[in-house]
């Protein structure tokens, strides 16, 4: 067995974004929500990892874990994304950012509070985060670190957007789309460009309440049930939706000179041999007809840009759009900074307090140990035949002398920011402690994990 240096667990995230690795790659490691409790199961299943939470949006596909070791912790990882996607491990490695601790945790905050979407300030982003939540309730791996830290990411969220205007006129990734469709379109056709969406989702839904304010009145909607289009036809008076079945959608396309896309589907709905034999579009329109994928994985294949007639734009074209009013955002953003700072701090003491938890325990422990035995040898003395008053009155003197002696070393561990003590000092009360009563004899927990799991593989 490799002795193992001790080390503190590290939070470490692993990550795919759209700023550094294309659409391809992202959406074939996209986990949805249904499996994300198994997703973190098998995570901590690795021998070095504990915890473990998965923030797969269509804009990123990031694992936050705490690993007992960075480097063994990381490499398991990256081999589990690469073993569930197909993807070599060389081309992760290529396009994957590594940030540890206090950077990882930053990282959370700036995403949930809008800062690193391609979108300043978006909202969905927080949704999505209190969905990561939400989906680790009741989940083992989804442990006291890892839910603390998405726990306080929300409380940043929530406080950038209350406290800075950075959602104000914040553009979200389908109202991008709309605004990247108009970009394409010859002014003179933006009213009478004919519209399709397909999929009245979340995603799908938002297009179309842009398209209204863009002044569109007429457009098709293709879904799987007609309910979530008449609720959104309710909520739009004085506009045409009309409805399609999902049997329908060639047709439709046909009839169409934008399609959006934006479906859970796990396969593409529109490959070449469908776009193909498509009537061409007017020339009033630009001659192309514009397919707008806004779906991670993507609705419309690749093999779709070689159909002459045909132009597709993804989740990752919508940079062009975003390009626009930097400098505003970069003065929001400033703003925004600053509380994350604050809240960096405030997450830091916590974790760190959570330091010296282990010793109480093993501290307790070990005095239980000691009193039981001589509470033993005590009642053995004393003859068969005590009566169970005796026996409970000598077990409540033991238990009172324990826990009387115990009291002051307790209290010097304690730091949860109730007193004047500092963290430091709890942790050199922590270490002396550990050196005195011999509490760091047993094993360190990765060789605990390390030898159940070979345990468990012989069986």
């Amino acid at each position: 067995m490799p002795g193992y240096t001790k080390e503190r667990s590290s939070i470490v995230v692993i990550g795919l974004s759209v700023h550094t690795a294309p659409v391809e790659m992202r959406e074939k490691l996209a986990i949805p929500e249904a499996e994300m409790p198994r997703a973190i199961g098998v995570l901590c299943g690795l021998n070095h990892i504990e915890e473990a939470a998965v923030l797969s949006t269509c804009n990123r596909m990031e694992i936050y874990v705490v690993a007992l070791s960075q480097h063994r912790g990381v490499k398991e990882v990256t081999e589990w994304m690469s073993k569930t996607s197909g993807i070599p491990v060389s081309e992760i490695c290529e396009h994957r950012f590594l940030l540890y601790n206090k950077d990882a945790t930053q990282h959370l905050f700036e995403v949930s509070a809008g800062l690193d979407s391609l979108v300043l300030g978006e909202g969905q982003i927080l949704a999505q985060v209190r969905q990561v939540v939400k989906a680790g309730e009741g989940v083992l791996g989804f442990g006291r670190n890892i839910s603390g830290l998405f726990k306080h990411a929300i409380t940043v969220g929530k406080r950038v957007r209350t406290e800075t205007n950075i959602a104000a006129g914040a553009v979200s990734v389908s109202s991008a789309a709309v605004e990247l469709a108009f970009m394409k379109l010859p002014e003179s056709s933006h009213t009478t460009a004919r519209m399709l969406v397909v999929g009245a989702g979340k995603m799908g839904k938002l297009v179309i309440k842009h398209l209204v304010a863009k002044g569109c009145t007429k457009m098709v909607v293709v879904n799987r049930s007609e309910e979530k289009v008449a609720a959104i036809r309710e909520e739009m008076k004085g506009v045409e939706i009309i409805y399609r079945p999902f049997t329908d959608m060639l047709a439709c396309s046909a009839e169409a000179d934008v399609i959006f896309t934006s479906t859970a589907s796990e396969t593409p709905l529109f490959l070449k041999e469908h776009v193909k034999d498509l009537p061409p579009v007017s020339s009033e329109v630009g001659g192309l007809r514009l397919f707008i994928d806004i779906s991670v994985p993507r609705n419309v294949g690749s093999c779709v840009t070689d159909v002459e007639g045909a132009q597709v734009y993804n989740v990752d074209d919508l940079k062009e759009v975003v390009a626009a009013n930097k400098e505003d955002r970069l003065r929001k953003a400033m703003e925004a900074q600053a509380i994350i700072t604050e809240e960096l701090k405030q997450f830091e003491a916590w974790r760190d307090s959570l330091e010296t938890v282990p010793t109480i325990k093993k501290l307790r422990a070990y005095a239980d140990r000691i009193r039981l035995a001589e509470l033993e040898k005590c009642l053995s003395k004393m003859g068969e035949d005590i009566p169970n008053k005796t026996r409970k009155a000598v077990d409540d003197l033991s238990r009172g002398i324990v826990n009387k002696l115990l009291h002051g070393p307790m209290q010097h561990l304690r730091c949860d920011g109730n007193d004047s003590r500092t963290l430091n000092e709890a942790l050199e009360n922590m270490n002396a402690l550990n050196r005195m009563f011999g509490l760091e004899s047993d094993l360190s927990l990765v060789e605990q994990k390390i030898r159940a799991k070979v345990e468990q593989s012989q069986k």
